[in-house]
This record gives C-alpha cells, structure tokens and sequence, in this order.
C-alpha cells in the first residue's frame, strides 16, 4: 500500500490544474480485431470497424465460438487464445474482441485473461488482493514495451449501438469541446472506497474541462460529460444524461463487468448511455480501489492525449477480474491524432 501512495503523490499536480502533452503513439494498423464467424452481428461490426478505422484488413482475426458463452474455463480459454495469437501480425499492440460474450474466463476477465494471462491464484480467493499490473502507471510508449497486447471488448448485443460507439470514438480526436468530469462519493460507502483519489472541484482551462467533486448519488441533466465515476449497485438518471465523444464513464460495484446476468448494473449501460469506454468486474473482488480504475492516473493519462485503451489500463493496479469494453482508439486530448 505504501508504494502506491507513493506513486500517486506524483500525480498530484494534476489536482492543480496542471497537465502534461503526452499524445499516443498507438496507430490503428496496430490493432487486431477478433470476430466470431459464429455471430453475425460480430461479423458486421468487425467490418464497420476496419472500415472507419482504416485498419488494415489482415488485421481482421477470425475464431468461432458456438453459443456465445458467457464465461470459458480454462482449457476453452487457451484453446481460443491459442486461435489469436497463431494470427497475430508482430506488431499488434491492442486485441480487441469483437462480441458480448464470452467476457470471462473462470474468476478472470477476458480482457485481463489476454493481456496478462489467465491468474488462477486470483481464483483461489477471488475477493483476495491481486497481482500488480506492470502496466499500472506506466510511462512506457507502446504495451509491447513490457511484453504486453491490451485486449478490450466491444459488445455487439445492438448493431447500431455499437457503429454508433465506433463513431463516437472515431469522432472524439476532432473537436476539443467543453466538457465537465463528475466524481460522486456516495452515500453508498462500501462502494466508495476510491473516492479518496478522485480529483478536487478545478478547472483545466488548457483542456476545456470543469471537474467537479460531489457527495451525491447521482447526477441529472448534465449534457457535457467527458468523465462521470461514481460507486452504487446501479446509477440512476443516465437516460437525462449526454456523453462527449470519448467520454469514459464507471461505477465500483461488485459485477459491472458481468455483463448478461442481471444482478447488479451492466458495465453495458453506460455505453448504451452514450459513454466511449468503460470497465467493470466479473467476479467478486471486495471494494479494493486497486481492483477498479484509479481517477488520479486515468486523468492523467487521458488529458495528456493517450487513448481509451491506455490510460484505462494504466489506471488499475490489480486488473485480474476486471472487464474493458468500448472503442480502444478514443481520444479526445491527443493533438495529432485526427491526422493519422
């Protein structure tokens, strides 16, 4: 716990105001895109998606995955992962699953199972702390710098929720509009527990953006969200709310990322909402903030210009069981990003 205290008073100048130009490095030829030949709606996003983003059609991975599992065991699971990789061109630096399910693998999240391996140990005792992630915080340029290929999902339960996600992904390196961050420390405080990061009330006039720190459960009304991270079983008004393209939204909950089981709030709302990228957990991991994305160092990743997919990897410590879904390539601080 020490050590993490310690990193993160680096990144307190941002409270200030302050930010720093960082911009990704990432190019669209140097992500992967998985469908499954067994779900047409996979098979039609996947196009859509090399089509806007001008990715390379051999880029394009094909599996099959009958049924559409909710969650894989072990042996289906490096059984598929072995499908990947025996396709994947050398410098892929992002894998991006093209489907809603399956989203997890035993205790692990799909995402987390692809990019640092499955973790049995964190099965063991799921609502045990987990494994740091090299990632966390990392200043390297590229994943592969560590050895690393960020996997995220992008559901496809709606053909036209999810082109519409795509096109507000591609459509968030264009225009740095006005827009305002909400962090709630509710009244849920078991569920609250990494609101001791969330950024104080600023203004970062550099990047257009108002953030605000609220004790309340929710919001109403608000039409400028770039940024919206609070903690409840389920987040009430988002049907009043408007997303910025690129905006990244969660809620610290115990089975966001459980996307189809209905028991808590789905990760998938707020995408439905109109959110770019978000992140959820699939199996019980206590309220550890290191299990969830950490504001201070997704902010700071974010408005330095870095993607949807970097900075929310960057901004979990321990990410075994928790799920990245959206569009990976979003980003709405990257000053050069619109002209590649």
């Amino acid at each position: 716990m020490k050590r993490f205290l310690i990193f993160l008073a680096l990144l307190l100048p941002l409270f200030a105001g302050e930010v720093y130009a960082v911009d990704s490095v990432l190019r669209p030829a140097q992500v992967a895109v998985v469908v499954n030949t067994a779900n047409e709606n996979s098979l039609d996003i996947g196009q859509y998606y090399l089509k806007l983003r001008e990715i390379p059609k051999d880029n394009l991975i094909k599996v099959n995955i009958p049924g559409n599992p909710r969650k894989l065991n072990v042996e289906q699971f490096n059984a598929l992962k072995k499908q990947i990789t025996d396709q994947l061109k050398p410098d892929i630096q992002v894998i991006l699953l093209v489907w809603t399910a399956p989203y997890a693998v035993e205790c692990n999240s799909i995402t987390a199972a692809l990019t640092l391996g499955f973790d049995a140990t964190q099965c063991q005792n799921a609502c045990g702390q987990g494994k740091v992630s090299p990632y966390f915080g990392s200043k390297v340029k590229l994943p592969s710098e560590l050895g690393l290929q960020l996997a995220m999902l992008m559901p496809t339960e709606s053909i036209d929720e999810t082109k519409s996600l795509i096109d507000r992904g591609v459509l968030s390196a264009f225009n740095m509009n006005e827009a305002s961050g909400y962090f709630l420390n509710t009244s849920d405080k078991n569920r609250s527990s990494r609101s001791i990061y969330f950024p104080k009330t600023v203004d970062i006039p550099e990047k257009k953006l108002h953030l605000y720190n609220l004790n309340s459960d929710a919001i109403e009304h608000k039409k400028d969200i770039m940024f919206y991270q609070t903690g409840l079983v389920s987040v009430p008004h988002l049907e009043t709310l408007r997303f910025m393209p690129g905006a990244l939204a969660d809620h610290l909950t115990s089975y966001g990322g459980d996307l189809l089981e209905g028991g808590q709030m789905s990760s998938l709302k707020w995408l439905s909402a109109g959110a770019t990228a978000s992140y959820g957990t699939v199996s019980e991991p206590c309220n550890y903030w290191q299990k969830f994305p950490n504001s201070t160092v997704l902010l700071t990743h974010y408005l330095s210009g870095e993607t949807a997919i970097e900075a929310y990897w960057k901004s979990v410590a321990w990410p075994a069981q928790g799920l990245f879904i959206g569009e990976p390539l979003a980003a709405p601080y990257c000053k050069y990003c619109a002209l590649r």
